[in-house]
């Protein structure tokens, strides 16, 4: 029998797909989506060159993508996804020239994109998110002229998006979200007039958005969240008439919001919390319905809106006019003001070593926070009764957290640090220089920190605040940890791992935590994990030096190092191998060894 379709999709089927499905070479089409199919394909399908069409999608098969599937010169549509197939993408898969649409999603395919994928000219939609897929987007991608869907989302590449993908101009749907792509968004993305959605999110793309990238006409979702873009947002967004849904949050936005929003009538939602925008909303209706949420985390912003300051009668162009006429007048009184300053200064530092520092108390809390200083010291004492016990989350080594809520109805977690008893104010220096890099971190897994302050009274840090608390205490309660199923886990498992990951190799000096426990692991409202503390435990013990002293939660501390003193990106991985197993096993490893831990 020539068998040239079978269509077994949709039910409850397990165990083995049939071995013997394509001994006569002649099978087309074979769907077995959405069943409970486990083991490797048959062998008999890699050498099924009549295959046409193949849906194996939504089971639990294993092996190697690469060694399983061969060479399928009229192959128009394969769908892989959501199995548990690993290996690397195979360059055969360049010699199917047929292939339409190609969907490896959601499975462990492991290595670097073959730059032979460059030869499927005739692909419409291409799929390989949800993989671990490592290196460059290889630019072989803008040859393939015919892609409407590009879905490259939730790997780990690296490096600049190749200008090449401005190339592809039939592009509907691009999603290269939560990787670790990095430098500017190619100006040459504004060449792509059909795109009707982008996802750039979670990566680490910086500098101004270009303007080129306005002239989406059809676009109708954006999300550039969670990178380090900067500057304004250019007036000419309002040439983007079809656009519904735009997050910019969590990045590095500055300046004043465009009155040009208030000409988009399609746009619908829009959050742009964990900037540093200032001035009135623009009287759009996305931003009068918008929730307070998608606002937060932008200190000088007023408007119409609960939870915001009411702004002053006085319109954004009359501040401009202030701004430029006085700041030239200001700025050389301030520079004749800060050379007398200086010059006292150095005088008073031979003389007075005490008064060097009480000055260096006053520069620093001006200095530290990415705020106003003052009103944000003001504001935080206030919403905290003067650190009462009231407002007391947690106690630390180094300090106690506070759950501070500001007028304005953002919500921080402040650390009040324990002040310093013995004098020596050496490591003052060292400390701010490494505040300053870590507040310039952003990272989806990471808490953000967004200031400090050297007050000599109220000395602490100011970090995102997390409802959920600590993995321990999640863990610790067994109501909470019964709606922690293993899906939550492994997202878990899995954030802390791209936070380590990203401290370890993406940063520019590498970061070690040297503290990672459940305790320092914080839980957001979809369960998402957020590593806290990082660094701190180095940064705010006065008799650290150059890496030597055994800090970290018992438990957690890799053992070598309690003889060796040396501290590595290993000792992070061993922590964070306890860790793990504390997450699957629902107690910290010594709870089964000591019961009275």
């Amino acid at each position: 029998m020539n068998l040239t379709k079978l269509q077994i999709d949709t039910n409850q089927f397990t165990g083995f797909l049939p071995q013997n499905i394509c001994l006569s070479g002649s099978l087309q089409n074979f769907s077995a989506f959405n069943n409970h199919f486990t083991g490797r394909v048959p062998k008999s399908l890699k050498n099924c060159s009549s295959l046409i069409r193949v849906r194996l999608d939504g089971n639990q098969l294993t092996g190697d993508i690469s060694d399983d599937f061969g060479v399928y010169p009229t192959l128009n549509y394969i769908d892989l996804s959501y199995n548990r197939f690993s290996g690397k993408i195979s360059s055969n898969w360049g010699q199917c020239p047929q292939l339409d649409t190609l969907k490896f999603g959601g499975n462990n395919i492991t290595g670097s994109i073959s730059l032979e994928i460059g030869k499927l000219t005739q692909v419409h939609v291409l799929d390989l998110s949800e993989n671990h897929i490592v290196g460059a987007i290889p630019k072989e991608i803008g040859k393939l002229t015919s892609l409407e869907q590009l879905m490259l989302n939730g790997n780990q590449f690296s490096g600049a998006i190749p200008s090449e993908l401005g190339s592809l101009t039939n592009l509907e749907y691009l999603d290269l979200s939560s990787n670790r792509l990095k430098n500017s968004i190619p100006i040459n993305f504004g060449d792509l007039s059909k795109l009707n959605y982008l996802n750039l999110s979670h990566n680490n793309f910086s500098q101004a958005l270009p303007v080129p990238l306005m002239s989406l006409f059809q676009i109708s979702k954006m999300d550039l969240s969670f990178n380090s873009l900067n500057g304004e947002i250019p007036s000419e967004i309002s040439r983007m008439q079809s656009l519904e849904n735009l997050n910019l949050s969590h990045n590095y936005f500055s300046g004043f919001i465009p009155t040009a929003f208030e000409e988009m009538r399609a746009l619908l939602y829009i959050d742009i919390s964990f900037n540093d925008f200032q001035g009135p909303i623009p009287s759009s209706k996305a931003f009068l319905d918008a929730p307070i949420e998608a606002l937060h985390g932008n200190m000088e912003l007023c408007g119409n809106v609960i939870g915001l300051e009411r702004c002053n009668n006085s319109s954004k162009e009359s501040h401009k006019v202030v701004f430029l006429t006085v700041f030239p007048i200001l700025g050389a009184l301030l520079l004749l003001f800060a050379f007398f300053r200086v010059s006292i200064a150095f005088k008073r530092r031979k003389k007075d070593p005490e008064s060097e520092q009480s000055d260096m108390h006053e520069i620093e809390f001006l200095a530290m926070t990415t705020v106003n200083g003052r009103t944000m010291y003001q504001e935080i004492v206030k919403a905290t009764k003067a650190f009462d016990d009231l407002y007391c989350i947690g106690k630390g080594g180094c300090g106690s957290v506070y759950k501070a809520k500001l007028p304005s109805g953002v919500i921080f977690a402040v650390k009040k640090l324990h002040p310093a008893h013995d004098g020596r104010r050496g490591f003052q220096k060292e400390f701010l220089n490494e505040i300053r890099a870590l507040i310039e971190i952003r990272h989806r897994n990471i808490v953000k920190l967004y200031g400090f302050c050297s007050h000599p009274e109220h000395p602490f840090l100011v970090y995102d605040y997390f409802e959920r608390g600590s993995l321990a205490n999640i863990l610790e309660n067994e109501d909470s940890a019964k709606v922690l199923d293993w899906n939550k886990r492994l997202n878990i498992v899995k954030g802390v791992a791209y936070a380590l990951s990203y401290m370890h190799h993406d940063c520019v000096l590498p970061i070690i935590h040297r503290d990672i426990s459940s305790r320092n692991i914080l839980l957001d409202s979809q369960y998402d994990a957020h590593v806290s503390d990082f660094g701190t435990a180095k940064l705010l013990k006065l008799d650290t030096s150059n890496w030597s002293s055994l800090v970290g939660t018992y438990g957690y501390v890799a053992p070598e190092l309690a003889y060796t003193m040396k501290v590595t990106e290993k000792c992070d991985v061993y922590s964070f191998g306890v860790l793990t197993l504390e997450v699957l096993m629902g107690k910290h490893q010594g709870a089964f060894s000591f019961p009275n831990m």
